[in-house]
């Protein structure tokens, strides 16, 4: 027994309980992962030394081997808060030097980059203005603040009822004069600024065409502030069901049930918005039904909308970042993203709960998540510390035990020096 085994007994358990008090001081990081120290026996090597003769001369740190394994998923509600479940890395960007990290509590700096909180630019796929996500690179993510651009109202589409026990008006047809049409209906619509306009359909009962037999019903149209003119006609057969339709020019129109109107950017006559563009909406009536029952709506939209402020976002389980706008409207942002390594355990930690790339770790493996040996997201979450309170504070025990048994061979070697000098 000498000195030499037990100082490196004693250094071996001093470096154990400074791995198991730093997993304690973690318990609460977010995306900590637990470490745990691991030893090697040391032996002397010499040609002459005999196998059945040797002594080993301690013990030495070989690694502190980090335990990758998933934390548990804690809800926060913050949107900007993202767990991942499963494996993977958040890929971060300082000044363009890249770490990985599993912290995923984030923020907005105030350029709409989202960030750690040292300031670290979180890297994904950025979405163009129509959505679509470009995967060639990663970039910084950015949540833009200008407005949502208005869409231009092309087509209206208005599945009705028409009675069909309604009679002609006698009447000529006026918008001021309700007695001069059967029905009537209206929807906003959005002109090329996202200024809103009423668009209002009118519906006369024609009688029976000579030629067919069948209901005809000659459609208005026109905007709430201007005077509405003839866009086209309804041909209904006995059975109620819409059969064709015609242009003001009585010529079919080319789908069943559709036909034009035209709204002119006139100054001082329209309600376009001052600059907007003339518009164009197709009134789609397929589906339209003319039975013995009330005049009625059963299905009216417009595919258009006016320009929105950001209200909130979301991070999906992919990684997709989506925007809600005020006017009703979604958009994709961007998206996260998520690198793989074969040999996690071969990172630098770097602390902070960021890790550098070494040739150990392997290149990273970047791709979306859920995606082939991906984690999955979890927005309006975080993962916790991975950290097993009650298994670290019986390590801290045993950690103890072994360096005070070091210190006691330490001890007794002293004793032995003492007797040989008093012999």
């Amino acid at each position: 027994m000498g000195y030499q085994q037990g100082l490196s007994g004693l250094a071996a358990a001093s470096n154990d309980l400074d791995v198991i008090g730093n997993n304690i001081a973690n318990a609460n990081t977010v995306g900590f992962k637990q470490s745990s120290a691991q030893f090697a026996d040391v032996y002397a090597n010499t040609v002459a030394s005999s196998v059945n003769t040797q002594i080993g001369l301690g013990a030495a740190l070989s690694q502190v081997q980090q335990d990758f394994s998933q934390g548990t998923i804690d809800t926060t509600g913050q949107a900007l808060d993202v767990a991942i479940n499963g494996n993977g890395f958040f890929q971060m960007s300082n000044n363009g030097t890249v770490t990985y990290s599993r912290n995923g509590v984030f923020q907005l700096d105030k350029n709409g980059y989202i960030t750690d909180a040292s300031g670290d630019d979180l890297m994904g796929y950025a979405a163009g203005t129509n959505g679509v996500v470009n995967t060639a690179q990663t970039v910084p993510l950015q949540v833009p603040t200008t407005n949502i651009a208005p869409v231009t109202t092309t087509s209206v589409t208005a599945q009705l009822n028409l009675n069909a026990q309604s009679t002609a008006p006698t009447d000529s047809f006026s918008t001021s004069d309700s007695s001069s049409y059967n029905y009537s209906t209206s929807i906003t619509a959005y002109d090329s600024l996202g200024g809103t306009q009423q668009v209002n359909m009118y519906f006369v009962n024609g009688g029976t065409d000579a030629t067919t037999g069948n209901q005809i019903w000659n459609v208005y149209a026109g905007t709430s502030t201007g005077s509405a003119s003839e866009v086209g006609t309804l041909s209904f057969n006995s059975s109620g069901t819409l059969v064709s339709s015609s242009d003001v020019s009585g010529i079919a129109t080319a789908g069943s049930g559709q036909m034009t109107l035209q709204i002119p950017a006139v100054a001082g006559t329209s309600t376009l918005a001052d600059g907007a563009a003339p518009m164009n909406v197709t009134l789609n009536f397929s589906g339209t039904t003319q039975f013995g029952s009330a005049n009625g709506v059963n299905n009216l939209t417009q595919n258009g909308y006016a320009s929105g402020t950001l209200s909130n976002f979301s991070i999906g389980s992919d990684g997709t970042i989506t925007g809600n706008y005020s006017n009703g409207q979604t958009k994709t942002l961007g998206q996260v993203v998520l690198a793989n390594f074969n040999n996690p355990n071969g990172l630098l930690n770097l602390g902070g709960n960021q890790f550098q790339e070494t040739a150990a770790s392997g290149v990273p493996q970047i791709s979306t998540p859920g995606s082939t040996n991906h984690g999955t997201l979890t927005g309006g979450a975080v993962e916790d510390s991975n950290v097993d309170l009650t298994n670290q504070l019986v390590d801290l025990i045993t950690a103890q035990r072994n360096y005070q048994a070091n210190a006691q061979t330490i001890k007794t070697q002293q004793t032995v020096d003492q007797t040989l000098l008093q012999m």
